[in-house]
């Protein structure tokens, strides 16, 4: 088939380039090109990677699918995922469906869910994972890693494999659990038939290609197997996916009320927005997340356009289709400015001649990076690191866009229809001689009135519901602004008329001033909505107290309820709370179960499994 420039997105003297160099390419340059190319699209914006590191992926990935496209491949995959808030999930499912359109086989699992004694039989295994905390594992994934870096793992000779790994490059171990089981899974004698895809917060794309990747490989290596040259059946990237107002197509939602739920003279402040979701068709559950889309600080945008010299009206690309807005809104809605990380840092060091950006990117240099961008924003490193070379498209070439921030949803859908509610703390601190915020907890605090409009989309979280029998009794751990998916879950239970009992442990620093919803926690235990109401204000008594020192002190009844079947959540802070929440349930179990720590942690464990402890942590 020959390119023309009407069934291709490449211009006319593009075209007549590939149409004289395709024809005269072997089998195994073009399936070194395919490799080169994929690598390449990987490495950039997620990994910064080198044209010579791209290279020798490329190399590697070209013989992976030169392996795929001579070894025979079974019809039967296997897709796993480990997911904390849906994402890995939502990816999984969408590759499954495309795989069974395509006539392939395939069961789809939670790696909680895969019975590991039956790894040993998987040929096409495919796992989407997240990495959560500080590398370690999403709660779902847990023991399916612990199993294949244990002992009991067997090898796997005969399977082949890709890893599609999520993570957030601002954060150190960056995609560390894909990397473990990329790494293992080679490690126990599997073959990859995709290299490892990396991907950051912006990965639909990555996504997209690693997927076709995938399509792709498994299908070459029929045709080999068969000797059929058939060719692969079209599908459209978009075609199982939802018309509705999405992620990437985010829904600009009126703003009914923004109140302060803090009383005067508390040191914090916590907004209660309700949002109007009419005519957008958006629906929710209990326990899922809404993912807002803010602005940057303009005192922040603008303080970075005057430092490097540039003009608030300077057109810039804001994507990769070529849409172009002025610098300042480019900024303002379209990139992120307050957060650095390595690959930005290793993208800004070629268009400065300051050497101390390199000496600090250096091999064995490692914690200084860390300490140096710790607290940093982008104005920072311009005013560390200059002069710098660039225009303004240039520069916002190495900016990552502007993430959307996940809230967990306030309100239940059935007891407010049209109408979904957000519990947001207001961030801000001083870090390095300047005043540092919250980029959307700022922005809808201080600039965020009734009347205006917030684009947002429903993240949906199949990992932090409600048991499907409403009379199972919940016990509900969220202090501070972790108590939000709280009043969701008690307001759907009202309107459900749900006779399940209910226990809340909710703490926070001041009774007088920092009780969140304590009108409506009064009115659901006067109205038997809520059974039991445990609270924990830390700095109102000498010793601070904290929700898990409620939970040991009401041990007894609360094993009890856990022996009749009761569903524990928690909702918070995963670096402390949760860490010491979980500890305390463990010293529940043990004293009151008359267990050995080993055999209480095993006990939480299987609660895990039954999804009876479900966590939605951050």
């Amino acid at each position: 088939m020959q390119l023309q420039v009407t069934n291709s997105p490449f211009s006319q003297e593009q075209v007549e380039l590939l149409n004289r160099l395709l024809p005269s390419l072997t089998e195994s340059q073009q399936i070194w090109l395919t490799g080169y190319l994929f690598a390449r699209q990987t490495a950039v914006g997620a990994t910064a990677a080198t044209e010579l590191e791209a290279a020798t992926a490329a190399t590697s990935a070209a013989e992976v699918i030169s392996i795929a496209s001579q070894a025979p491949v079974s019809r039967e995959v296997t897709v796993l995922f480990g997911s904390q808030t849906g994402n890995s999930q939502r990816i999984a499912t969408s590759l499954s469906r495309k795989l069974e359109e395509q006539g392939f086989q395939v069961t789809l699992a939670a790696m909680n869910k895969f019975k590991t004694n039956g790894l040993k039989k998987v040929e096409n295994l495919f796992l989407v994972v997240s990495t959560h905390g500080e590398g370690e594992p999403p709660d779902n994934a847990r023991a399916f890693h612990e199993f294949v870096y244990s002992k009991r793992a067997p090898q796997l000779e005969n399977l082949n494999f890709s890893v599609l790994s999520l993570g957030d490059t601002s954060y150190e171990f960056f995609c560390q659990t894909g990397k473990d089981f990329d790494q293992r899974l080679e490690e126990l004698g599997g073959k990859r038939l995709v290299p490892r895809v990396d991907c950051d917060l912006d990965y639909d794309e990555p996504v997209a290609g690693w997927i076709g990747q995938v399509i792709s490989s498994l299908n070459e290596g029929l045709n080999a197997a068969s000797g059929s040259s058939d060719t692969v059946k079209e599908t459209s990237s978009t075609s199982s996916e939802p018309s509705a107002y999405s992620r990437t197509n985010p829904f600009k939602a009126e703003v009914l009320a923004n109140v302060n739920l803090n009383g005067r003279g508390s040191d914090r402040e916590t907004r209660h927005l309700e949002l109007s979701l009419e005519g957008s068709g958006l629906q929710y559950e209990p326990g899922d997340s809404l993912g807002v889309y803010p602005e940057n600080h303009p005192d922040l945008v603008d303080a970075i356009i005057h430092e490097l010299g540039f003009s608030l009206i300077d057109s810039v690309p804001i994507n990769k289709n070529g849409e172009q807005a002025s610098l300042r809104e480019a900024l303002l809605k379209h990139y992120e400015i307050t957060a650095l990380t390595k690959p930005l840092l290793t993208q800004a060091a070629q268009l400065t001649s300051n050497t101390a950006l390199q000496e600090l990117l250096a091999p064995g240099q490692e914690q200084a990076l860390k300490s140096y961008i710790n607290g940093r924003d982008l104005l920072d490193l311009i005013q560390d690191f200059k002069p710098w070379q660039l225009t303004p498209s240039s520069f916002v070439a190495i900016l990552r866009k502007l993430p959307a921030r996940l809230y967990s949803i306030a309100s239940s859908f059935k007891a407010n229809e049209d109408e979904v509610h957000l519990t947001v703390r207001a961030v801000r601190y001083e870090a390095h001689g300047r005043d540092r915020y919250g980029v959307c907890s700022v922005h809808c605090a201080e600039r965020v009135q009734a009347g205006d409009s917030l684009p947002i989309y429903i993240q949906q979280n199949p990992n932090f519901k409600l048991p499907a029998d409403p009379e199972t009794p919940i016990i509900m751990v969220g202090p501070g602004t972790g108590v939000a998916p709280f009043r969701a879950f008690l307001e759907e239970r009202e309107e459900l008329g749900a006779e399940g009992k209910s226990w809340l442990f909710y703490g926070d620093r001041h009774f007088v001033t920092d009780f969140l919803y304590q009108t409506d926690w009064q009115r659901m235990l006067k109205d038997g909505v809520l059974t039991k109401l445990d609270v924990a204000f830390s700095r109102d008594t000498e010793e601070k107290v904290y929700v898990q020192h409620r939970l040991l002190e009401k041990s007894r009844e609360l094993f009890q309820w856990l022996q009749e079947g009761a569903y524990v959540y928690i909702c918070g802070d995963e670096k402390h709370m949760a860490h010491d929440v979980h500890a305390a349930l463990i010293t529940v179990i043990q004293q009151e179960g008359g267990k050995s720590a080993e055999e209480a942690a095993a006990y939480l464990d299987d609660l895990q499994q039954q999804q009876r402890y479900q966590r939605d942590v951050y």
